[in-house]
This record gives C-alpha cells, sequence and structure tokens, in this order.
C-alpha cells in the first residue's frame, strides 16, 4: 500500500508543478501584453492631444476671418449680426398631444339581435 501512496503522491507533485510552470507563463504573457496595452494607450493619448492642439490653431478666429476675406468670392461668407438670429416668439413649437377623454362605463355596441330586426326596412 505504501509504494502505492508514493507513487499517488510523486503523480500529485509533478501535476502540481507542471500546472505551476504554465500559471507562471500565462502570468507572464499577460503582464506583457498589459505592458503593450499600457503603452498603446500612452500613445494614443499623446496622439488625441495633439490632435485637440492642432484642431485649436485651425480654428482660431482669426485665421477663420482671413480665410473668410480671401475666399469671399466662391464662399459669399458675410459676419454673423444679431440681427440673423431669430426670436423665440417665432420658433415653432410641436402641439401638445391630443387628450381624448376618459372612458367611464362601458357602452354596448353589439345590441341584440331583436334591435338589428327592427331597424331593418
Amino acid at each position: 500500500m505504501r509504494p502505492f501512496l508514493f507513487i499517488l503522491s510523486a503523480v500529485v507533485l509533478m501535476s502540481l508543478a507542471f500546472w505551476a510552470y504554465r500559471e507562471n507563463y500565462a502570468t507572464q504573457r499577460a503582464q506583457k501584453d498589459v505592458t503593450a496595452l499600457t503603452r498603446e494607450i500612452a500613445y494614443l493619448r499623446e496622439a488625441l492631444s495633439q490632435q485637440r492642439a492642432e484642431w485649436a490653431y485651425l480654428n482660431r478666429p482669426s485665421r477663420l476671418r482671413d480665410l473668410v476675406v480671401l475666399n469671399f468670392d466662391s464662399l459669399g461668407l458675410l459676419p454673423m449680426e444679431p440681427e440673423q438670429f431669430g426670436r423665440v416668439e417665432q420658433v415653432a413649437y410641436p402641439l401638445p398631444p391630443l387628450m381624448l377623454p376618459e372612458l367611464g362605463m362601458p357602452v354596448d355596441t353589439m345590441g341584440t339581435l331583436s334591435d338589428q330586426m327592427e331597424d331593418t326596412p
């Protein structure tokens, strides 16, 4: 019985060692993936901040004003004036939903057979 227990213990020990070996390499691979993702996130954040800075640079009011003057012949853009905006009274708001009357007592729509016979000539 003892040799069987020794062999069983050795097999269990080897299987646990194999499991630990695989878990170690899986953990290292996951850590490498996390590191790569962290680098990619940092790169994308930097690219996004550069694009925001470029967008702010391109949308400067003085630059846009110069472009409007430069392309006036083809675009025909004019400066915005307060008179171009409408008043609140001019806004067409949607109509309120149609309110149906509440139903009280049920209405008999079928009638009886004798009522239908009397109505026919």
